[in-house]
């Protein structure tokens, strides 16, 4: 099954953007689809897959900030083809 996911990661600190630039790089790194946007990171992929690399790098960053939000929307489907039609 074919999966779409959506991540925030929000480091609550005043140099916030390393662990950032650290979680897309170790996503890219996957044989996933990784597209970010300046508010977001998708990730495309086998549902297994993608749970596998979104459980151990959020678990990672967890262990490496103090204090992390971190947003995520599930799509069951692989939505990284859409393009708006309007």
């Amino acid at each position: 099954m074919k999966i779409s996911a959506e991540l925030t990661l929000t480091p609550l600190q005043d140099n916030f953007e390393p662990p950032i630039i650290d979680f897309i790089k170790k996503l890219r790194e996957s044989e996933l689809t990784v597209l970010e946007n300046p508010l977001s990171t998708q990730v495309y992929g086998d549902y297994d897959k993608v749970m596998e690399l979104l459980q151990k790098e959020i678990k990672q960053s967890f262990e490496n900030i103090e204090h992390v939000v971190l947003s995520m929307k599930i799509v069951k489907s692989d939505r990284s083809q859409y393009e708006p039609h309007f």
